[in-house]
């Protein structure tokens, strides 16, 4: 991320946030530091110049709505660092600081003849963000990669380290997510990547550009990847946006037979445990409003389940947007679609 030019832990007042949020929303902060090391995170406890604050910890925004500024202090992340810490007979580890780029991350593991987060190429954000959403894309979730991750809880300075099973991964969701908001900083994140490589190409996209390749190998589905999100999905860096705003919402399959009675058209993926997962994008463009504005939010002309920042909007333009889209999803269908990103 491009932090502003302050030693870390240098408390700065009325804070702009315009660059740690990737809809571009000029929210303020009414303090801010900068962490760039674990020490620095651990010190945060007992640092009586924030005692009693509220905090907001901040990577790279790609997963948070500002609709009102912030009064407290935004903890903005600058762990940096990635390197293979250790491997066995079925696979490498490799651990990256939480402020790493994520699609660098990705793209530094290929380069190294680390292949398993291919799939996952593109996506904003950063590596310290990214177990907090359990971020998906093509077939794969983060959470399959996952070998555990290191925090410090921001009230006691103590660190922490989270296994998998201790995350809660869940669809989008963690236990980061539901319960540990506000407790903890992620400051690096392990991952396990096999050496038994078996490529994840089971989306249209990807399977039709695997197959075309020459190159059946993790590199060619990196780059078709990255050519379906650069055709489908904004660069949030000219327009800005926080990639998919809605969950692809899961029914039950006696009431997916019933909606596909009605909706014989209907986009949906049948999931191992008998639910139904449905295309929210589809849902939404069926609704009429891809393209559609209230004042400078938008949804996307090419991709329904993208809401935008044209130029001026503010947070709470865009959740005015995403309520009334969320209500004539659940008048026409019956289904009611959640939100992926954290509103403040």
């Amino acid at each position: 991320m491009n932090f502003p030019n302050f030693p870390h832990r240098m408390l700065q007042e009325d804070y702009s946030l315009l660059r740690h949020n990737t809809f571009g929303f000029d929210a303020r902060a009414r303090y801010a530091m900068r962490i760039d090391s674990v020490e620095a995170a651990c010190a945060l406890a007992d640092d009586k110049r924030i005692h009693g604050m509220p905090q907001l910890v901040l990577g790279g925004g790609s997963n948070i709505v500002l609709t009102r500024n912030f009064d407290g202090v935004a903890l903005i992340v600058g762990i940096a660092g990635k390197s293979v810490i250790g491997e066995d007979g079925g696979a490498w580890l490799v651990e990256a600081g939480a402020d790493e780029n994520w699609h660098d991350f990705v793209t530094w593991t290929l380069a190294h003849g680390m292949p398993g987060l291919e799939n996952l190429a593109l996506i904003p954000g950063t590596v310290g963000a990214a177990p907090i959403q359990n971020i998906g894309a093509y077939g794969l979730e983060m959470g399959e990669r996952f070998e555990r991750l290191h925090a410090v809880e921001l009230a006691t300075g103590a660190r922490v380290a989270f296994d998998r099973a201790t995350c809660a991964f869940g669809y989008r969701d963690s236990f980061f997510k539901r319960k540990g908001r506000g407790r903890f900083m992620i400051t690096s994140v392990v991952f396990r990547l096999p050496k038994r490589w078996t490529p994840r190409a089971d989306y249209a996209d990807v399977a039709r550009a695997f197959e075309a390749s020459a190159k059946h190998d993790a590199q060619a589905i990196f780059d078709a990847v990255v050519a379906a999100r650069r055709t489908k999905l904004p660069d949030w860096t000219t327009l800005g946006n926080a990639g998919s705003f809605f969950k692809n919402p899961m029914i039950d399959a006696s009431a997916f037979d019933a909606l596909k009675a009605s909706e014989p058209g209907i986009v949906s993926y049948a999931q191992p445990d008998g639910h139904v997962k449905l295309a929210a994008g589809w849902l939404i463009d069926q609704c009429g409003w891809k393209g559609r504005s209230i004042r400078n939010a938008a949804v996307h002309d090419r991709q329904a389940l993208v809401l935008v920042n044209r130029g001026g909007a503010t947070g709470a333009q865009v959740i005015e947007l995403a309520e009334a889209i969320k209500h004539d999803v659940l008048n026409r269908f019956g289904v009611e679609l959640e939100m992926e990103p954290v509103c403040l």
